[in-house]
């Protein structure tokens, strides 16, 4: 390790003057430059304890920097692109600021949620123009066509114009009414963060997992006793704890069960249980985010996936079920179900969602994994195929790859 630090600060003197310098002048932006060097420096203290020091540091600074620097570029273009848009697409003479929301990328997603249109269609508009996700990205979100959610999108915008609903920030009372389509967004744009779902970006994102963090504390200081805005932060929190240990250094997916607990954020762990605990002395009924968080609270208080009180997330998803009986809250139920009842039972509740979840490699990783418990190898293997079809995500594809490569020495 101190062969490590020595080299990653011999290359930080002799690098890193050179290397801001260098896409400073080629992006234009020294706060950018800074930022993505600086990341690239991070990166190389997990990196290269696991890889080894490159043969030349510099250089794989240099390369890793720029490509920080180029995705960061491509997402602030895309957001502010469609931030423009939502502005010409929703002009109105009588826009008013509202003092109650200052970050104006916070109040553009408040405006855009407007209660006249569906929350899907508020949902799917404003990640396209506010997260600055593409058509393909969203319609991942949704598990439906891209051609579909261009549809939808498209109808949403005639919707406005039609009806000729204003661009116009909601007073403060007009928040509790939008909260939930905001909340919405954010949940997504933190999703595709935490693990992206196209092959052309790198498997994590923080910079989306961040900002969706950084809006969810707003939202909450706006909002303080809106209890899905509190489970809504504190699972972020507890998901984003995990974020280093969810990619191996070979770029593969680690699940859950594999992953190196020690490697977790224990202060985000930390401030997510409190959140949870808050919510449980409010004697409420919880809603969708804080059962999540109560689901992911459960998890991260395990030392080990063995300590896992299982039983303790099948009666969490039975809670949730009940809110939102949608096949991906019955396919993450059965997963748990597996660890309780068994792989067969588990099995039985997955294959009866195929025709709701046929076109999502999750519904076909799980049921590989379950049928690979039960050594039905070949029935697993085909599952995986299935699975790998249709992964988008690279860390994931790495991982079903060799899950099932795995079973011809079974």
């Amino acid at each position: 390790m101190i062969e490590i630090e020595e080299a990653i600060t011999q290359a930080h003197r002799e690098e890193w003057a050179r290397v801001v310098a260098a896409m400073a002048k080629r992006f234009g932006n020294l706060d950018m430059a800074e930022e993505a060097s600086a990341e690239a420096f991070a990166t190389a203290i997990v990196r290269w304890p696991v890889d080894g020091v490159p043969a030349n540091p510099g250089a794989w600074l240099t390369t890793t920097a720029k490509r920080k620097a180029i995705d960061r570029i491509r997402r602030e273009n895309k957001r502010d692109d469609k931030q423009k848009e939502a502005q010409i697409l929703y002009s109105n003479d009588q826009s008013e600021p509202l003092e109650a929301i200052e970050d104006e990328r916070l109040r553009l997603i408040f405006t855009c949620c407007h209660p006249a249109l569906s929350m899907e269609a508020r949902v799917a508009l404003t990640l396209r123009m506010v997260g600055g996700l593409t058509m393909a990205e969203i319609a991942r979100a949704f598990l439906v066509q891209e051609t579909t959610m261009g549809q939808r999108i498209t109808r949403a915008k005639a919707k406005i114009r039609v009806a000729r609903i204003p661009y116009r920030t909601p007073s403060a009372e007009e928040l509790p009414a939008r909260v939930s389509g905001v909340l919405a967004v954010l949940f997504l744009v933190f999703n595709e963060g935490y693990l992206a779902s196209g092959p052309d970006q790198d498997p994590i994102r923080p910079g989306l997992t961040g900002e969706a963090i950084r809006l969810t504390r707003l939202i909450r200081a706006l909002l303080p006793d809106d209890g899905e805005v509190t489970g809504l932060l504190a699972l972020m929190l507890l998901t984003e704890a995990r974020r280093t240990a969810r990619v191996s250094a070979s770029g593969e997916l680690v699940p859950l069960g594999e992953q190196d607990r020690g490697a977790w954020n224990a202060a985000l762990i930390a401030e997510g249980h409190q959140l949870v605990r808050e919510r449980l002395a409010a004697d409420a009924a919880p809603g969708r985010y804080q059962i999540l968080a109560a689901i992911n609270a459960v998890h991260t208080s395990a030392k080990h996936v063995r300590d896992t009180d299982w039983s303790q997330v099948v009666a969490l998803y039975d809670q949730l079920v009940r809110l939102d009986p949608s096949p991906v809250i019955a396919l993450n139920r059965a997963v748990a179900v597996a660890e309780v009842d068994g792989p067969e039972v588990a099995l039985a509740t997955v294959d009866g969602l195929d025709d709701r979840l046929a076109g999502y490699h999750a519904y076909h990783a799980t049921r590989a994994e379950l049928l690979r418990r039960l050594g039905l190898s070949q029935k697993s293997r085909a599952a995986y195929d299935k699975a790998i079809e249709l992964a988008g995500n690279i860390a994931e594809t790495a991982y079903l790859t060799r899950r099932r490569d795995d079973l011809g020495a079974a």
